[in-house]
């Protein structure tokens, strides 16, 4: 993962919309953080998923989150996994009834980031509607795949 400045608004509070991308899927990925409209993290692996590297950008983003920071996401699976099944897979010893959890070490990762980090906001946002933070940051994650760095 590579990082770049934080970004904060007068209010010492930062938005980061994060993103990931494949392509084919499965394919080479990449994925991206975006805050205050410029790309603070981005990474790739030569053979990825989406969901993968939607898990990445959250995890990078946790990252470089403080109280009171929010990160969107337009990945409805993530949010639910942290919010609604991690707690219960966790309970049962990281498995569930239909079998094994895909890319179980990003759930594990992902899950801690946001337990460590209950001041922040983790929020669903829809994609590909034109919000701003949202597209950059889908072009970025595909910027990413294809290899920019920061």
């Amino acid at each position: 993962m590579q990082v770049h400045i934080l970004c904060y608004t007068e209010i010492n509070m930062a938005t980061f919309y994060t993103d990931g991308s494949a392509n084919p899927n499965p394919g080479p990925g990449g994925y991206a953080v975006i805050c205050d409209g410029n790309p603070v993290a981005l990474g790739r692996e030569a053979d990825s998923t989406n969901i993968r590297m939607e898990a990445k950008a959250l995890i990078a983003a946790y990252g470089l989150a403080a109280a009171g920071d929010e990160i969107l996401t337009d990945s409805e699976f993530w949010v639910n996994v942290v919010t609604k099944w991690a707690p219960g897979w966790k309970a049962n010893g990281w498995t569930k009834k239909s079998g094994a959890i895909k890319n179980l070490e990003l759930v594990q990762e992902l899950y801690a980031a946001y337990l460590a980090k209950p001041e922040v906001k983790l929020t669903w946002t829809r994609g590909h509607v034109g919000t701003d933070g949202n597209e950059l940051a889908d072009e970025w994650a595909n910027k990413a795949r294809k290899g920019a760095t920061l």
